[in-house]
């Protein structure tokens, strides 16, 4: 059985390029594998191991580094990931903006206290994450704001800015980092009324015994693709060419291709990129 830790935290951390090396090595040999990304302006991973107390320990030395980081768990029986990368960037999600996450600090609400929230149609609760994330799971009544990338929101806010002045507005994620980016963005909105859904989607799922105002599956940035709402791993598979979510019956189109194409983005590429990734594909199912 494999461990999963999701975590972020956002801090100034100018010497982040010094964590990386001594981070490698803790996790070389707990057997750690995963996605951790450092910044200026903090920390954010998805980790995994089968190894006992391989994801305390890592907690711990982390908590030792930086302070206290909040690890979210769930399980898996196969591996979600087929490597430890540790990547240093400038941000901890593109955005587009100068936004600093540590310099905007959100009003969260628990799992409960988000349930309270959601129902008061008063409310107006966004989906903050991508359009083929919102499309496998969403919290019921919630807006999506159609976007492939996380910088198109800013944009997204300029255009719907007047339908949201003076609302409460509620925000949520995955696991609630780019919630502490958009707040940036609705700062310079003017738009102050902001909750946020502690730990996000990840959280509640985890938390909360009322489920049902989420509706489908949540999308995971790993080999899982998604988790259902008892956080164990959903029949989503991925496309290997733009990395969108695919259900059983996308998988049976006509421009569905293993590794190469599927509808999403089969008007996207250009043939020469299908060549490629064909190829791609090719050595993959030599091994």
């Amino acid at each position: 059985m494999f461990k999963i830790g999701t975590f972020y935290k956002c801090f100034e951390f100018l010497k982040y390029k010094e964590l990386a090396d001594g981070l490698r090595d803790h996790c070389v040999k707990r057997q750690i594998k995963g996605t951790i990304i450092l910044t200026p302006e903090g920390i954010n991973s998805t980790v995994s191991s089968a190894k006992d107390n391989a994801l305390e320990d890592l907690n711990l030395y982390l908590s030792d580094l930086i302070g206290e980081v909040v690890f979210r768990y769930s399980f898996s029986n196969t591996s979600p990931f087929k490597r430890l990368k540790i990547k240093t960037r400038q941000e901890l999600v593109p955005t587009g903006t100068n936004g600093k996450a540590y310099n905007h600090k959100g009003k969260y609400l628990t799992p409960s206290e988000w349930l309270k929230f959601i129902k008061d149609s008063k409310n107006i609760i966004i989906d903050v994450r991508n359009d083929y994330e919102n499309k496998v799971g969403t919290f019921r009544d919630s807006i999506s704001p159609e976007t492939k990338n996380f910088r198109e929101f800013r944009s997204f806010l300029k255009k719907n800015k007047k339908k949201f002045e003076d609302k409460n507005i509620g925000i949520f994620c995955t696991g609630g980092i780019r919630c502490e980016k958009a707040l940036h963005s609705f700062e310079k909105e003017g738009l102050r009324d902001i909750y946020q859904l502690q730990g996000g989607i990840l959280n509640f799922l985890a938390e909360s015994k009322d489920k049902s105002s989420w509706q489908g599956d949540c999308f995971v940035f790993d080999e899982r693709v998604t988790v259902t709402k008892d956080l164990a791993p959903g029949d989503f598979r991925q496309c290997y060419a733009c990395r969108r979510p695919l259900s059983e019956e996308d998988l049976n189109r006509s421009e569905y291709k293993k590794g190469i194409s599927c509808h999403n983005c089969f008007f996207e590429k250009s043939e020469s990129d299908r060549i490629r990734y064909a190829e791609r594909q090719k050595q993959f199912d030599m091994k």
